[in-house]
């Protein structure tokens, strides 16, 4: 059995090295122009006593200067997200430009931003074109998909609005990639949903599982969505199953490994060769430990971690602290060695914790089979995907060391299939 309270050599150097890190901004909070049921933002209002006001120029100066000064490398990110952060409007947004080459000291500036679409027109494409925005777009799949969860506020369907924005941005050559939630609506779809989003341009795709829990507000008797292991609470029915995911991956898998390896890029298929190769991999929940991906509210407050926007994950403001110092505080190095040091024992012997590592912490609702609590409650879903994709992956890996591109795995994927 393994040590589960530990740090290691290189972890205890980290406060010593140069700081690198992300912070997600939320210039508008939780406000958002559409009601999707699945949500986990939504309920945020309430810890501003559901009042939250546009970031002001004063404080989006302060963010931008802090977050660039904060981080000890060449190439700074700013990912913008909610809520919905175009409710923000575009002049905060050309504001944030000047601002950004105010303060960029030589460093290199990139932009991302994940919208619902739903604002989008040809002024916003015109200048996310011009200033090189990355925009994520969040649409689950097709029509009957889309538009099970992704509600109005009115309870109206948005695909067909979706879909005009993606058209824009096709126009205007906005360069894009989508981000689709897994639900129950999801289940047996995952094929279909997939060439979809092929269909409409999606080179690069994220499928996020929508797995939370739910305790109904003493207030307004509504399910609120709340922290792993709060007592009296229920996993929310749209929530897609541990094997429901893993199937869902493993069909699309299916069809990538034969016919688009080198075309279209899947996060968690990248993910997972990442961890066959032994680099570290772009998606902190994969990552042994954590902490390094603050978010900073519309009122600049800092937490954590986006799915961690709750009281006791609060860091301070970076009106009365400065970011780096919010970032270097002993409770987000916890937060984040907590990652690997809260998994149960079960976990950590695993034969797939090398590329599972337990995944995100907000997922971890259920107990091990000794009893241990903080088992991720995805576990028998993540277990069905590594172990079918494990041949494949091994293969890939052996083409990288061997400086080979890793679409060489189609043709053997496809005699392994029973397809050549």
């Amino acid at each position: 059995m393994r040590n589960k309270k530990f740090i290691t050599f290189d972890e205890a150097l980290k406060p010593n090295r140069p700081t690198a890190f992300s912070a997600m901004i939320k210039p508008a909070g939780s406000v958002c122009n559409l009601g999707c049921r699945y949500c986990y933002y939504l309920d945020k209002a309430s810890l501003y006593e559901n009042h939250q006001s546009i970031m002001n120029d004063e404080l989006l100066e302060t963010t931008i200067k802090q977050y660039i000064q904060a981080n000890d490398i060449p190439q700074i990110m700013f990912v913008w997200h909610g809520g919905e952060p175009l409710i923000a409007g575009l002049d905060f947004y050309k504001k944030a430009i000047e601002l950004q080459h105010q303060y960029a000291n030589g460093k290199q500036i990139e932009n991302v931003l994940q919208t619902n679409g739903i604002l989008l027109d040809e002024e916003w494409c015109h200048f996310f074109a011009e200033h090189n925005f990355l925009i994520g777009v969040s649409i689950d799949g097709p029509e009957s998909v889309h538009d099970a969860y992704r509600r109005s506020k009115a309870d109206e369907a948005t695909f067909s609005r979706v879909m005009k924005a993606i058209e824009l941005m096709k126009k205007y050559r906005v360069e894009f990639n989508t981000m689709s939630v897994v639900s129950r609506a999801s289940k047996g779809k995952a094929v279909e949903i997939y060439r979809f989003l092929k269909s409409i341009g999606s080179s690069f795709m994220q499928f996020l599982p929508a797995l939370e829990y739910v305790r109904i507000s003493d207030k307004t008797g509504k399910p609120l969505i709340v922290p792993p292991g709060t007592p009296d609470s229920v996993m929310a029915e749209w929530s897609v199953s541990a094997k429901g995911y893993g199937r869902f991956l493993n069909d699309i898998f299916d069809e990538w490994v034969l016919t688009d390896v080198g075309r279209y890029f899947v996060q968690m298929f990248d993910v997972a060769l990442a961890q066959w190769v032994g680099v570290p991999p772009a998606l902190c929940a994969f990552a042994d430990t954590c902490g390094d991906a603050l978010v900073i509210e519309h009122n600049g407050d800092v937490y954590s971690c986006d799915h961690f926007v709750y009281p006791e994950y609060r860091l301070g403001n970076i009106k009365e602290h400065n970011l780096k110092s919010l970032y270097r505080k002993k409770e987000q190095f916890r937060f984040g060695m907590d990652k690997r040091n809260t998994l149960p024992s079960e976990c950590l012997n695993c034969r797939y914790y090398f590329a599972c590592r337990g995944e995100c912490p907000k997922h971890r609702f259920e107990q091990s089979a000794d009893g241990e609590p903080n088992k991720n409650a995805l576990c028998e879903g993540f277990k069905l995907f590594f172990k079918h994709v494990d041949p494949y992956m091994k293969y890939m890996a052996d083409l990288l060391r061997e400086q080979k591109p890793p679409a060489l795995v189609m043709p053997w994927a496809r005699r392994r299939m029973g397809f050549e």
